[in-house]
Order: structure tokens, then C-alpha cells, then sequence
């Protein structure tokens, strides 16, 4: 077994691992990234491309924003619509000028590996992390394979950023956690076309025959989504069909949704996770490790990204005044803006998704919910600012 040693391993080269590493550098603390994937898979993994004010603010004091300044499209608002209702919230003049950008989660890991490798961060590709020793000690070890080969990484921490299913959340004792989960009644049957958006900005959609998106990749690549059964498969949707669908679910006086080549179908589940403990001794989780948020509100890579600034805080901490107090508020410090972003990912998800038959009790409380934004000044506000991402918390 060959031996290493570093003073903060990583697990997981995702957005987590990946702006932790950066930050950490800046300071002069030497990490190493460990991913189980290939470069290829994890640069081209589509996830999430809604990109909060402070995650943006982030990746350019980074230094590693060049191609999301030139590409990435800012989005001053956001329409809401309620069978075929549709009113506009306005983030800029509701929140002191912030705003959301849409670029693709693959293009910011593009782009921060990249970085990281400009920089001279030593990232391990297709190297397996299968478990991890010493967490309550001072010098944990990451056990790992890569090229055939095991290999011990000696560190004084390990941040575990290395999503639901990596080993960090697996190395934490169970009773030092309680979990938090829903699964939602429903799923997201995904498309991404080659067809330029049919709306300036994201269309959020309740309709009775259940909910429905419209996002976009870039200028000539639209992301849309629709509501279906958990049990519902891509087969039963013919690229006719979807369309359809999406143009009556989407549908409003005066506006009409092209349609185009469709590349990619894919249907995800519904689900809210957290955890109440992000850390023990000297392990730290961070991103889809210790939390995972319904994609309606567009905040699992931007609640991942703020893990990591107190997580990078509370190193630089340590490491330049010897002080583990912000380690030892870490999960704490964490678990205020997590819950903030469960509750208005909950909100979100309940207010556009079909749950009960159209004119019922629940179905006029939703309609409710939705006439109060138009009316209210101060919930437009509170969906502005929480969809732009808190400036605080």
C-alpha cells in the first residue's frame, strides 16, 4: 500500500469538493481531491443550471468565472402561472438588484476543475475512496484505489463532499444524527431540445392535469420539465406527446412554446433528505452528503456551495489562529440556511404540483396561495429573496 498525506482530503470532485479545494488553496492549505468517476463523466453529468446571486459572486472571486460571465444568463424574474394565469415576480426591485443566472451545473465543473488544475490542486480520478479511519484521532486516513493500486491518505481533516451515496455520510456514528426525509407523490419527466427558449425567463406552472417548467440551458437549448407518476416511464412518452403536454400545461392567452429536436428524456423522483449533524470529530460533510432539496427551487448545487464557505472559513480558522470554534459550529452554522432552503423548496413544490382533484379544499388552497402573490407585495418578496438566494443566514 502506498502512503500519502495532505492536510485536507477531499472526497468528491463535484461543486463542493471542487470550490473548497480553490478556497483552501488561496490560503495555502494543501488539499487532495479524490473522485471515484472519470473527468469525462463528471464534466458531462447533467444536474441543476440555476445558479443563486451568491454562488455567482463566489465563482468570481475565484477567479473562475470567465466563460460563466460570457455565457451564463442572468434572469431578473420569474413567471408564475396557475391554470394559464400567469404573473411575473420581480427580483430586481425586490431584492436591491439580484438576481439568478441559468449555466448548466456540467459547465461550472467544468470550469472549476480547471481552475483547480491550473492551480496545481492534485485531483484523483477514478480514485474508489472505500472508507475512512481515525475520524475521532488527529490524523484520519482516506483508504482508496486508483489504478489497480491502494493507497492511504494520511490528513488532518476529511471533508466529505461526495454525494447521498458516497462513503462520508456512511462514516458518521447513527446516533449522531437524526434523518429527515419526504417522498413526493410524483415525479419530473425531463427533456432537454435543441430549440431556443420560448420565454425571456423560467416559467413555474400548476395546471390541473399537474405541473409544469420551462427552463433553458443556453440560447439554443431549452430544459423543460412535467409532472408524472413515480411509476411513469420515458417510454410512455413519445416526443409528440410531450410537447403536447407541455403546450397545454405551459399554455397562456397570446403565447405559444416551440418545439424541437428533444436529445435527452429522463425522469427523476421527487425528494427531500437532511440530516441534523453534519460532522464529527475531524470528518465534515458537505452538498448532497448530508442534504437533498426538490429541484423546484433550484437550490441543491447553491446550498452546497454555501456549506463550503463556512466549512473553508472554519479551516482557514483553524489553521491560521489554532481556534476550532467555527469547526465546532460548522453544522450549525449550516443547518440555519438548509432548513430555510427545505421549507421554500417545500413551499414551491406544494404550491405548483397537482395533489388533489381540481376544485377541491387543497386545490383551492393552492389557487389561494398563488392569487396572494399578486396581491402581496411582501410574499413576492419572500419568494424573491429566497430564490435569488439570502444574502445572509
Amino acid at each position: 500500500m502506498t502512503k500519502h498525506s495532505t492536510k485536507v482530503g477531499i472526497i468528491g470532485a463535484g461543486p463542493a469538493g471542487l470550490t473548497l479545494a480553490l478556497l483552501l488553496q488561496r490560503k495555502g492549505i494543501d488539499c487532495i481531491i479524490l473522485e471515484n468517476r472519470s473527468r469525462q463523466y463528471v464534466e458531462s453529468r447533467v444536474r441543476a443550471g440555476l445558479l443563486e446571486q451568491n454562488t455567482v459572486d463566489l465563482i468570481r472571486e475565484l477567479g473562475a468565472s470567465e466563460r460563466l460571465d460570457k455565457e451564463g444568463l442572468e434572469h431578473h424574474g420569474v413567471y408564475l402561472s396557475f391554470n394559464g394565469v400567469r404573473q411575473r415576480v420581480p427580483f430586481k426591485e425586490l431584492t436591491g438588484g439580484r438576481c439568478i443566472t441559468i449555466y448548466g451545473q456540467q459547465e461550472v465543473v467544468k470550469d472549476l476543475i480547471q481552475a483547480n488544475l491550473d492551480r496545481g490542486i492534485e485531483i484523483l480520478f477514478e480514485a474508489h475512496a472505500k472508507h475512512i479511519e481515525g475520524i475521532e484521532t488527529e490524523n484520519p486516513s482516506i483508504f482508496y484505489e486508483h489504478n489497480g493500486e491502494e493507497h492511504e491518505l494520511s490528513c488532518d481533516f476529511v471533508a466529505g463532499c461526495d454525494g447521498y451515496h458516497g462513503i462520508g455520510r456512511q462514516h458518521l456514528p447513527k446516533d449522531t444524527y437524526n434523518e429527515f426525509r419526504i417522498e413526493y407523490p410524483f415525479s419530473w419527466l425531463g427533456i432537454l431540445a435543441n430549440v431556443a427558449p420560448s420565454s425571456d425567463e423560467l416559467i413555474y406552472a400548476y395546471h390541473e392535469r399537474g405541473f409544469a417548467l420551462h427552463s433553458l440551458r443556453s440560447e439554443t437549448v431549452s430544459r423543460l420539465y412535467i409532472q408524472v407518476e413515480n411509476d411513469d416511464t420515458v417510454d410512455n412518452w413519445s416526443d409528440e406527446k410531450i410537447w403536447e403536454e407541455l403546450s397545454i400545461r405551459l399554455g397562456t392567452e397570446g403565447w405559444k412554446l416551440q418545439s424541437g429536436p428533444i436529445f435527452e428524456k429522463s425522469i427523476t423522483p421527487m425528494r427531500s433528505f437532511m440530516i441534523d449533524n453534519m460532522q464529527h470529530g475531524r470528518l465534515f460533510l458537505a452538498g448532497d452528503a448530508a442534504h437533498i432539496v426538490p429541484p423546484t427551487g433550484g437550490k441543491g448545487l447553491n446550498l452546497a456551495v454555501a456549506d463550503i464557505r463556512f466549512l473553508a472559513s472554519a479551516l482557514t480558522n483553524w489553521y491560521d489562529n489554532q481556534d476550532d470554534s467555527l469547526l465546532q459550529s460548522y453544522s450549525q452554522d449550516c443547518l440555519r440556511r438548509i432548513w430555510r432552503a427545505q421549507d421554500f423548496s417545500n413551499f414551491m413544490t406544494y404550491l405548483f404540483h397537482k395533489q388533489a382533484p381540481h376544485g377541491s379544499f387543497e386545490n383551492l388552497l393552492q389557487k389561494s396561495k398563488f392569487d396572494y402573490i399578486g396581491i402581496s407585495k411582501a410574499q413576492a418578496t419572500t419568494i424573491a429573496e429566497n430564490y435569488v438566494g439570502l444574502k445572509e443566514i
